[in-house]
């Protein structure tokens, strides 16, 4: 894991950034296609993947719902990542130097200079030109990606002025990750009031009301749109024909902070006591993003017995689910409201490193419903895992939640019903 101590001062990065990194990436004269750009949707993941795989969720939705959807990324590239026929275009990436957030570094880890930012920053207002959209969508900002205002301010500008100007609307998660300062929240509302028409809360308020961690939401309450949680079509299509099928499935997400479980389900596997003999015999398949380092990833792979699969994370995860025995994940928005879809039973260790606290928030509330077992990470250790293993299994049946899971669908027809009324009422 990244180190939790004072990071040293990284070198700096070249002025001139590269403005596309694989052949098959747009540029802001290539991503039209006989018109006007439906949604122009800007996506910055700084750590983890689960922005950027909940945004192409959502992108796959939009165009299926007949929008035509420019994606816009600005992190590091994510292997598969299906943004189904929305044009693609990479921004040269940036990322967290660590959990702590505190500095933005380049593909090669170097920090970005105001240089490069203005570098990256005209190129994203040039897509802005390029594509004319009809909706501005941002991921998270303005109740996230603060680091992201040297671009994000002058794109709005340049929204807000153009002619005709469009729908700008924030697209933010049910949980923020910490309550913020006093005087964020005062700027998170000034944004919403003064410059977005609409903020997406991708979460249904049901199980977790987006004032849990935004308070002062009675202010901007007019703005808000709850669409139900987002979650990937592909959970409800067949299932793998055999991978996965009487399986202990571990999933760590991007794999930015994955050793801790990764080493704990490890250990687990070689350690089943006799209470657990409806396990004896069984494959686990363990699944470790792209984001852990090769030497890692293969120094686990030696580790492992030879009952156990350890290989990288898979674009058809979520046909596994409903094969196998058992779930055991992190806690992070796209995998446990997966979980949850496909009904398998789940064990979730959600992360609470650095700032985090979105994922043991999540999971806590869905424990107490009696939808999951609950491991917090600060207890994890295989013995430990086995017992939370253990609990899942004497769990009376799923617990049914009446949750809305519908969001990518709720979110492509609201958006059109949105552009719909803010066009007509300009008209």
């Amino acid at each position: 894991m990244p180190s939790c101590g004072a990071p040293r001062k990284p070198k700096r990065a070249p002025r001139e950034p590269n403005c596309l990194l694989e052949p098959n990436l747009m540029t802001p004269n290539t991503v039209t296609r006989g018109g006007r750009t439906d949604v122009l949707f800007y996506v910055q993941h700084l750590l983890g993947i689960g922005h950027q795989k909940r945004a192409a969720t959502l992108a796959r939705a939009m165009e299926r719902q007949g929008l035509k959807v420019t994606f816009v990324s600005g992190g590091m590239p994510v292997p598969g990542l299906n943004t189904g026929s929305a044009n693609f275009v990479q921004l040269p990436p940036l990322r967290a130097e660590d959990i702590h957030f505190r500095r933005l570094v380049n593909d090669q880890g170097l920090e970005a200079d105001e240089a490069f930012k203005s570098a990256r920053r005209d190129q994203l207002l040039a897509l802005y030109e390029a594509v004319r959209p009809r909706a501005l969508l941002i991921e998270m900002f303005p109740f996230g990606r603060r680091q992201m205002r040297f671009e994000l301010r002058p794109l709005l500008d340049a929204a807000r002025k153009a002619e005709p100007r469009p729908l700008i609307l924030s697209s933010v998660r049910d949980i923020l990750v910490e309550p913020p300062k006093p005087e964020r929240i005062a700027e998170m509302i000034d944004w919403i009031k003064r410059v977005f028409d609409h903020a997406l809360v991708h979460g249904d308020p049901n199980l977790i009301p987006f004032d849990e961690t935004f308070p002062p939401l009675t202010e901007i309450a007019d703005q808000v749109v709850y669409t139900g949680y987002v979650v990937d079509e592909s959970v409800d299509q067949p299932p793998h024909p055999q991978d996965g099928r009487d399986e202990i499935l571990v999933s760590t997400g991007g794999g930015a902070v994955s050793e801790a479980l990764v080493t704990a389900a490890l250990a687990a596997s070689r350690e089943l006591p006799d209470s657990l003999a409806r396990l004896h015999g069984l494959r686990w398949r363990i699944l470790i993003g792209h984001s852990l380092p090769e030497m890692q990833f293969q120094a686990f792979q030696a580790q492992a017995p030879s009952h156990v699969t350890v290989e990288r994370a898979r674009p058809d995860f979520t046909s596994l689910l409903p094969n196998c025995r058992l779930s055991i994940s992190q806690g992070g928005y796209n995998t446990v409201m997966e979980v949850l879809r496909a009904g398998c039973p789940r064990v979730v260790v959600p992360y609470s490193g650095g700032l985090e606290t979105e994922q043991t928030l999540r999971a806590r509330l869905l424990a107490e419903r009696g939808a999951l077992t609950l491991l917090e990470e600060q207890n994890l250790t295989a013995e430990s895992l086995l017992q939370a293993v253990g609990a899942e299994f004497a769990r009376s049946g799923a617990s049914k939640l009446n949750l809305d899971t519908d969001g990518s669908d709720n979110t492509a027809i609201r958006i059109q019903v949105l552009l719909s009324r803010h066009e007509g009422d300009r008209a």
